[in-house]
């Protein structure tokens, strides 16, 4: 399963993106969508899996939920919008994470991209930082990545370009 990762688009959709995506069985959102027009933009595309961010509205909302957590090729998968990070979870991520923690969490919200080992709950973490054009990050970034028989393989830091574009 290859899998196209991406977050914080807030309504703006890179070309290009798609272009990196096109291999891809799969994209996860991680929130912050933007706009119904946008999420529709990738359903059109590939098969969407997609949780909502703290800026979509209502709209959104009833389609897509805060938390999604799955299966995918043996792998536990939990998305969600505001995680934090591994050592800072955020308060509603953190019982889960002790009790029950996935095999790959993955998150967006702070526009920085990272991706790392959770030695404590044995968790890979990503969040593939912002797609976008709204935010304080400089470089616009997605990821893609494989899953194979419950392993996490061939992962893929896709620079989009700065996060303002260039003025025509």
């Amino acid at each position: 399963m290859r899998i196209g990762l991406i977050s914080d688009t807030h309504g703006w959709l890179d070309p290009a993106a798609l272009k990196h995506f096109e291999n891809c069985d799969e994209i996860w959102h991680a929130g912050d969508i933007g706009s119904m027009a946008l999420l529709e933009e990738l359903k059109s595309f590939k098969p969407v899996r997609a949780v909502y961010g703290n800026i979509d509205d209502h709209k959104i909302r009833q389609e897509c939920p805060e938390h999604l957590r799955w299966n995918c090729e043996g792998v536990d998968v939990w998305m969600t919008h505001i995680g934090g990070r591994p050592g800072n979870y955020s308060l509603p991520v953190r019982p889960l994470m002790k009790s029950k923690p996935p095999k790959l969490f993955i998150c967006g919200h702070s526009h920085i991209c990272l991706v790392k080992m959770d030695q404590t709950h044995k968790s890979l973490y990503m969040n593939s930082g912002a797609a976008g054009r709204h935010g304080f990050h400089k470089m616009r970034t997605i990821l893609r990545f494989e899953i194979n028989a419950g392993r996490i393989e061939n992962l893929d830091l896709i620079e989009l370009g700065p996060r303002t574009l260039p003025k025509e």
